[in-house]
């Protein structure tokens, strides 16, 4: 049992606890400590986590039992393909977006810093857990810190924002914990890999009440992804956060993605006997809709970071929907779009701060005549590449991704013609809308200004550079996209064959009850 699996979570845990004391040191001094020690366990966190997609790229399953219990009665930590992509996907977004931090946006809060490692110590937790009440317990670690951080910097927009983002939540972590008890109650179980097991054995009378409990996480799986329709919070939450944890944010509802990709196909997917693939007459419609509704929204932004966060409620709708589709070639595309889409707006966010901090008193007001920018060719350029990922267009990773996802999504590949029209369609459709959006905010942030000398003095150099290390991941993802896409292939074929994860954690006692399961329930 190796013991690199855990070091994700020991590593900014502990580097939180720290910092909660250095912060009582007060002044500058104590300021330049936290971001000494913010930063190097940041950076270290992204070796880490790609020497664990290194080792989970072999194509094995490494569980660690937490105190040596081995599942299920004890706690499990489970690194796959997926799971390990995630964690480097956090990584890579959170050091430039602390990067950002760095320069002042970390001292309007006392505790930014330690925030800012609880929250990847949450994220990363639900990434790796195996066990549904520990996904539970993750899920609060980031979400608590995530309310502190949404309110760092104070202001009514963001404590307004806030109360409706802490209210939804607390709804969601109740119907969390109504359905985690009804399974527990019926199966006995909250290990993943032995509630797969249990829930292909289920009686027929047991059905109705697993079914209910099924639908409850569906739900606040859909509230942390931003899932129509419970995802009006997320624009105004992500607009009125301070930058760099905008950018951070980015990944928040690919969580909930993560969530419905692990459990309706573990639990309930396609070998769960009278409970198989019970998730995906809801993602489908649902999906499209968020698809279509978000960049609806995109065009009707009037603020550049509301106009992103939109952005992203497409993205999500995009995936869910292909997720919904089935197919690993299909779902392998979603998880390469994935990394495209979180990555790339987290850059936005980052660009979005620059541009508004050149427009002096107009912040990022789409409708406001502002005074010219400082540097419109810098952040232009900046601009102008970013949508151009976003929109799909070539050779960036949004034309990549988009472009897989359409091959993937044909008749041929077990689809039907209606299916395949309604996501071409809306794909595309989405993709021009995003386009016209774009183009709008860019030509009134940089062509329809004000005669006025700017008012701005030239941009932070790490600011810029930490939005052009996000931004740079789309050609690099386009440029490497042969690997990146083996790779999120052979993440899919897994994901689809549950029985290796069971195998892996409760043994081939384990994988031959399921296998016997499946049998006795296939038709």
């Amino acid at each position: 049992m190796s013991h690199w699996v855990i070091a994700p979570l020991l590593l900014p845990l502990f580097t939180g606890l720290v910092l909660l004391l250095g912060a009582r040191l007060g002044g500058r001094t104590g300021l330049r400590v936290q971001r000494a020690i913010a930063l190097a366990a940041t950076a270290a966190l992204l070796p880490l986590t790609i020497l664990l997609l290194v080792r989970a790229d072999g194509g094995g399953y490494q569980v660690y039992a937490l105190g040596n219990w081995a599942a299920p009665f004890g706690i499990v930590l489970v690194l796959d393909r997926l799971s390990a992509l995630l964690l480097v996907l956090t990584a890579a977004l959170a050091l430039p977006a602390l990067l950002y931090a760095l320069r002042g946006s970390d001292t309007a809060g006392r505790h930014f810093h330690a925030l800012f490692q609880f929250q990847l110590l949450g994220l990363n937790g639900a990434f790796l857990t195996g066990d549904l009440f520990n996904l539970f317990v993750f899920f609060e670690v980031l979400l608590i810190a995530s309310y502190a951080l949404l309110l760092h910097g104070q202001g009514p927009a963001r404590s307004r924002t806030g109360l409706h983002y802490v209210v939804l939540n607390l709804i969601g972590s109740s119907l969390f914990l109504f359905a985690v008890g009804t399974l527990y109650g019926l199966t006995g179980t909250l290990n993943m890999a032995e509630l797969a097991v249990r829930v292909a054995h289920a009686a027929a009378a047991e059905a109705p009440l697993l079914h209910a409990a099924a639908l409850l996480l569906l739900v606040v799986f859909a509230l942390k992804a931003a899932l129509l329709p419970l995802y009006f919070w997320l624009p105004r939450a992500y607009a009125a956060a301070c930058t760099p944890v905008a950018a951070l944010f980015a990944i928040m509802t690919k969580v909930g993605v993560y969530a419905i990709l692990r459990i309706y196909t573990l639990i309930f997917g396609a070998q769960a006997g009278l409970l198989a693939d019970v998730a995906l007459p809801w993602l489908w419609p649902l999906g499209l809709a968020t698809l279509v509704l978000g960049a609806i929204g995109a065009l009707a932004a009037t603020e550049l970071r509301g106009l992103i966060a939109y952005l992203l409620v497409v993205s999500v709708g995009t995936l869910l929907a292909a997720i919904a589709l089935g197919g690993p070639a299909l779902l392998g595309a979603a998880l390469y779009y994935l990394l495209h889409t979180t990555l790339v707006t987290g850059g936005l966010f980052l660009l979005a701060g620059n541009i508004r901090r050149q427009r002096g008193a107009h912040g990022d007001q789409l409708l406001a005549v502002a005074p010219p920018l400082r540097q419109p060719a810098l952040l232009g350029v900046l601009f102008f590449s970013a949508a151009m990922a976003v929109a799909g267009m070539p050779p960036l990773s949004g034309f990549v991704g988009k472009l897989a996802l359409l091959a993937a999504a044909t008749p041929g590949a077990g689809l039907s013609g209606a299916q395949t029209a309604w996501f071409w369609g809306a794909v595309l459709g989405s993709g021009l809308l995003g386009l016209i959006a774009l183009s709008r905010a860019g030509s009134r942030l940089f062509w329809r200004t004000g005669d006025a000398p700017a008012v701005a003095g030239r941009a932070d150099r790490l600011r810029v550079t930490a939005a052009v290390l996000l931004l740079g991941t789309s050609p690099l993802l386009s440029l490497f996209a042969a690997p990146v896409t083996a790779y999120t292939q052979a993440a899919a074929r897994q994901l689809a064959d549950p029985s290796g994860y069971i195998t892996a954690v409760l043994g081939h006692d384990g994988r031959s009850a399921y296998a016997l399961a499946a049998r006795e329930t296939r038709p």
